[in-house]
């Protein structure tokens, strides 16, 4: 089990006050001038600052020109994954690894513009956690626009946030928000979500969206059907993470309910000599479904159990191969354990 971090894992002395994290996958195309408007937008904002390329098993020579980019800039941080994890874990990683009071997310496609920052800063000035941003004018093909569409109402709907696009990874969060996010599988596209069931307060503004210029879009139809599967633990996380016997407990009570009233109602047939009821499917589906109840009543009981001496936390921080940072960044004071990662 890992204990809850109040800081990174991999805690500097420095002090760094923005933390930009970009998930890269395939990304070598767009790294070069990626790296050139961030650095140009952060170094006009006055805050200590650090990118976070987070390479979740890249094959296209990424891990060469990150580590480049670190030998250069100690504003530059390298975290290699030991192979491809998928976003949510990068994301993980990524927030662990990160200093900053604030943190950026975006991604490494040139889709999301830099210059864009300064507005989620000021977005956070207004007493919101978390700002996602809202690609009004998204320039993708339709084929992956209109599941998009589909999948951002459907979760609305679901969950009662008023936000027009869950899945856009331009996002700039509070560290607190981060401390208590658990991300695996396709759970990256429900940020929003379990930031709001955790009591914080979420917030959106339209961002600029380019359209991709290099390499290959990371989306597929099987993406979009686990993000659907993903969206029944997000809907359960949110309303039952804490109180799993209220969702066991009515199913539970259900069945049984419906099954003593079906046997009820047999057993007044057979006391009044109405019916014989020993060869009904009936009498054998009003016990079935007592004895599921009770299962089920037991099995929420369980849940109640783990729930309170038990909490999850990710294991992503065991999944990387190296921290990579500049050797001359200073006043730098690296952990044992930071150490033997670099």
């Amino acid at each position: 089990m890992i204990p809850q971090l109040s800081r990174s894992k991999f805690d500097l002395s420095v002090k760094v006050d923005l933390s930009v994290i970009v998930p890269i996958l395939n990304e070598r195309g767009n790294l070069p001038e990626l790296y050139k408007r961030l650095t140009e937008v952060l170094s006009q904002i006055p805050r200590k600052y650090e990118i976070i390329f987070v390479d979740d098993g890249s094959s296209d020579g990424c891990l060469d020109l990150c580590r480049v980019l670190v030998e250069s800039d100690a504003h530059v941080t390298l975290v290699e994954l030991r192979r491809h994890f998928g976003k949510a874990t990068a994301l993980q990683v990524g927030f662990q690894v990160a200093q900053g009071d604030v943190i950026i997310t975006m991604d490494g496609d040139l889709q999301d513009d830099p210059v864009e920052i300064p507005r989620f800063l000021e977005a956070l000035e207004d007493g919101v956690d978390l700002v996602s941003g809202w690609k009004k004018r998204r320039r993708d093909p339709l084929g992956k626009t209109l599941p998009s569409k589909l999948f951002n109402w459907v979760t609305s709907m679901l969950t009662g946030i008023k936000l027009r696009d869950f899945n856009c990874g331009f996002k700039a969060y509070r560290r607190e928000v981060v401390e208590t996010l658990d991300l695996y599988g396709e759970l990256h596209r429900y940020i929003p979500v379990l930031a709001h069931a955790n009591g914080f307060r979420i917030g959106e503004i339209p961002v600029n969206h380019h359209p991709r210029q290099n390499g290959k879009s990371k989306y597929s139809f099987e993406r979009f059907a686990r993000g659907a599967f993903d969206l029944l633990t997000v809907l359960f996380l949110g309303s039952f993470k804490r109180r799993p016997l209220h969702l066991f407990g009515l199913i539970g009570i259900a069945f049984c309910g419906l099954g003593f009233a079906i046997d009820l109602y047999l057993s007044i047939l057979w006391l009044t000599g109405i019916a014989y009821i020993g060869n009904r499917p009936l009498l054998i589906l009003g016990t079935l479904l007592i004895i599921v109840g009770i299962q089920v009543l037991i099995f929420g009981l369980l849940a109640e159990m783990i729930t309170a001496v038990t909490y999850r936390r990710s294991e992503a921080m065991e999944l990387i191969r190296r921290v990579n940072r500049n050797a001359r960044a200073p006043d730098t004071d690296y952990t044992a354990r930071e150490r033997a990662l670099i």
